[in-house]
């Protein structure tokens, strides 16, 4: 009787490729009562400063949780349920953008996969949209990063 295979672990390579192809993960924060809270987010990966960014309000729960507590996880799924990365750390969130067209507003535009940028004439009305909803852009300093994948047919 042959065991069925276990999983492969991924290379740090792996890990951030599977984090740059991917633009939706699955952040993790802590709640006052030490209970995780998870939410689905939009992330961009920058491999060079191994920082995951996202951009949420600056009223929502997640970001509170991250003032109070930065230490966060970020799960990725990979091409199946088998494969994944973790990219675990510490977050610092923003300031609001208060000026369209700012840094922070910036930073929110340049983090958007292609198929959610505004076109070039709309930019300027989706950099006020982000003041008026008070953006903020949450930055995860990755200190490790895991993954496995699970190689089975079908």
């Amino acid at each position: 009787m042959t065991r069925p295979p276990g999983p492969r672990v991924l290379t740090d390579e792996a890990l951030s490729e599977l984090l740059g192809a991917r633009h939706f993960s699955v952040l993790a924060t802590n709640r006052r009562d030490g209970h995780p809270h998870l939410t689905t987010m939009v992330h961009g990966w920058d491999p060079q400063t191994r920082t995951v960014r996202f951009f949420t309000t600056a009223d929502r729960v997640k970001a509170g949780h991250l003032r109070r507590d930065p230490r966060a996880a970020v799960h990725v799924q990979g091409d199946d349920v088998w494969s994944f990365a973790v990219a675990e750390g510490e977050a610092e969130v923003s300031e609001a953008t208060a000026v369209p067209g700012d840094a922070v507003g910036r930073e929110v535009l340049a983090m958007l996969p292609e198929p959610m940028r505004p076109a070039p004439e709309d930019e300027r009305a989706f950099l006020e949209r982000l003041v008026e909803e008070r953006r903020v852009v949450i930055r995860l300093r990755v200190r490790r990063l895991y993954g496995t994948a699970l190689d089975v047919d079908g």
